[in-house]
């Protein structure tokens, strides 16, 4: 078998490692598969913790807390100079394996002689609510034709029920970072995460510069997970408000065909700021304020990121929009029209 390694970055996680390490060992601890922890400059007692508990499994330890993204990038840039995985496994600290939740995966990139697939994702259920999918990839990540990313078997804060509807292996637009197999060489060529986005969607932008490319994304079904989420960042804060939304019109600005790129950008950013308006209605001046402060970071940075757009199309050539993203808007689907599972959208 070809050599796998699971990568978890760790930020003062350790209180997770309890809850969530036995599983990652106990089914992913095999003779084709390595277990690396790749330690963000935690200022807890997590590196002393995994010497004294896990001392035979590897550290990595960076030097500073380099976010999610470069994170990623600093340890893998080590691994590359090792040679020796061809896959990685972008897994979260909060994540609970299940047995030979690993297996079907390489199968499926074993299979594909042609490379015609560069990352997989399997199936996300909640920890909490282990019925439930999960936020962040539940059944494969999907995107709108505003950049709006929601999943198949969750989209917004409507979380459905795993009753096997989506036990099809099937292409999907996006795989979490949450648990994330990429092809090696796929990772170094592309670049790996975008460091700007520091955390939340970087996933997203870098499966999108897989679709540029002509690959394939794919959900695993027969593959499950248990994510926490929020273990590093509350999910209910105005700093993960704030770059949702940034790296959000990032996202659009660095991707989108030519074609429309400004209306596009406009009706987004108009939609914000309803979102915006909605918040203080709510009480939630916090919020709004983490909308504005996105889009003045789209301002203030929109000459880096239009390098980066630009450099997409010298690799890439003509940008154009994925067949598998969803042409019609998601927020009209789903608030509008009442449409709350992805079986219902049009």
């Amino acid at each position: 078998m070809k050599k796998v390694v699971v990568v978890i970055l760790n930020y003062n996680g350790e209180k997770l490692f309890p809850i969530f390490l036995p599983s990652v060992i106990q089914y992913s601890n095999n003779d084709f598969t390595e277990i690396i922890i790749a330690d963000n400059a935690s200022t807890d007692n997590s590196v002393e913790f995994l010497k004294e508990n896990y001392p035979t499994i590897r550290r990595i330890e960076l030097s500073e807390n380099y976010g999610f993204a470069e994170g990623y990038n600093q340890a893998l840039e080590i691994l590359k100079e090792e040679n020796q995985f061809d896959y990685y496994i972008l897994l979260n600290s909060d994540v609970e394996v299940t047995e030979n939740w690993l297996t079907p995966i390489i199968k499926i990139f074993e299979k594909d002689t042609e490379k015609t697939i560069s990352a997989i994702q399997p199936k996300i259920r909640m920890h909490a609510e282990k019925h439930l999918f999960e936020h962040a990839g539940a059944a494969g990540g999907m995107i709108d034709y505003l950049g709006y990313p929601f999943c198949r078997g969750r989209i917004f804060d409507t979380l459905e029920e795993d009753k096997g509807q989506y036990d099809d292996q099937t292409s999907i637009f996006w795989a979490t970072g949450a648990a994330m197999a990429i092809r090696s060489e796929v990772y170094h060529d592309l670049g790996g995460l975008d460091k700007d986005f520091f955390a939340h969607m970087e996933e997203i932008d870098l499966c999108w510069r897989i679709h540029h490319t002509g690959k394939k994304i794919m959900y695993c079904p027969e593959s499950t997970v248990f994510h926490l989420g929020g273990g590093t960042l509350n999910p209910m804060s105005e700093r993960k408000a704030y770059l949702n939304f940034r790296n959000g019109l990032t996202l659009l600005l660095k991707n989108l065909p030519s074609k429309n790129l400004f209306f596009k950008v406009f009706f987004r950013m108009v939609l914000d700021g309803i979102a915006g308006v909605k918040f203080l209605l709510e009480g939630k001046p916090k919020f709004m304020l983490a909308i504005l402060k996105a889009h003045f970071y789209m301002y203030s940075n929109l000459s880096s990121t239009l390098k980066k757009r630009k450099a997409n199309q010298a690799k890439f050539g003509t940008l154009k929009l994925p067949k598998i993203v969803y042409p019609k808007s998601i927020v009209w689907q789903y608030f509008a029209n009442k449409n709350k599972t992805f079986k219902e959208l049009d």
